[in-house]
């Protein structure tokens, strides 16, 4: 879903509300809800809705206080898919993640596709062992069905701090890597290796 999507009618129907408004009944559902919720926001979050935040963070450290605070059953992730699903794999099973508008997306995390990740499998399996031969990694700020597809090839994911460890890591065990989602990411940290650029595919 992109973010022109139309919305549902439940969100839709609170743009036309004041900023008091949505205030008002914000607070309100907090007040009853109480302990059975927490909200979690991140730090890109407009301050209208970073105000109602009982947690903020970046998606990592949200995602791991949604963890460990198993006591909440119901848990508001205010910021895009990749950061609810990432809060939703950590949680227990008793607890459920609500993202508040589905439309919420990240032009980083989708700068690779399921889709395009099979696809560039089956085509390195066209020309090389590729089980044996190319590691994939993925960044950990990417879909969770992208995760899952590195762990069915015995690939690993990784974040921006320790994206170099990784890397060193993926070459000690196979020649070659695939890098995903962040097109930056790897590349750049290839440079930091000293790896030349005539021998990455982007």
């Amino acid at each position: 879903m992109t973010a022109t999507a139309t919305l549902p009618k439940p969100i839709a129907g609170y743009q036309s509300l004041s900023a008091d408004e949505l205030f008002r009944r914000t607070t309100a559902a907090k007040q009853r809800l109480g302990t059975r919720v927490m909200i979690l926001g991140h730090n890109y979050q407009r301050d209208e809705v970073i105000q109602h935040a009982d947690f903020r963070g970046d998606s990592l450290l949200l995602a791991k206080l949604a963890a460990e605070r198993s006591e909440r059953p119901y848990i508001v992730f205010c910021g895009v898919h990749f950061m609810a699903e990432t809060a939703d794999i950590l949680s227990r099973s008793q607890q459920t993640v609500i993202l508040p508008d589905m439309a919420a997306g990240c032009s980083m995390a989708d700068m690779a596709a399921i889709e395009q990740v099979d696809q560039c499998w089956e085509a390195l399996g066209r020309v090389v062992p590729v089980e044996e031969t190319v590691m994939p990694a993925v960044y950990v700020n990417s879909a969770a069905v992208l995760k899952a597809f590195c762990g069915e090839h015995g690939g690993i994911t990784c974040t921006s701090s320790n994206a170099k460890a990784v890397i060193e890591w993926c070459w000690a065990r196979r020649e070659k890597i695939l890098f995903f989602a962040d097109e930056h990411l790897g590349p750049n940290t290839a440079n930091k290796i000293g790896i030349p650029r005539d021998k990455m595919i982007m």
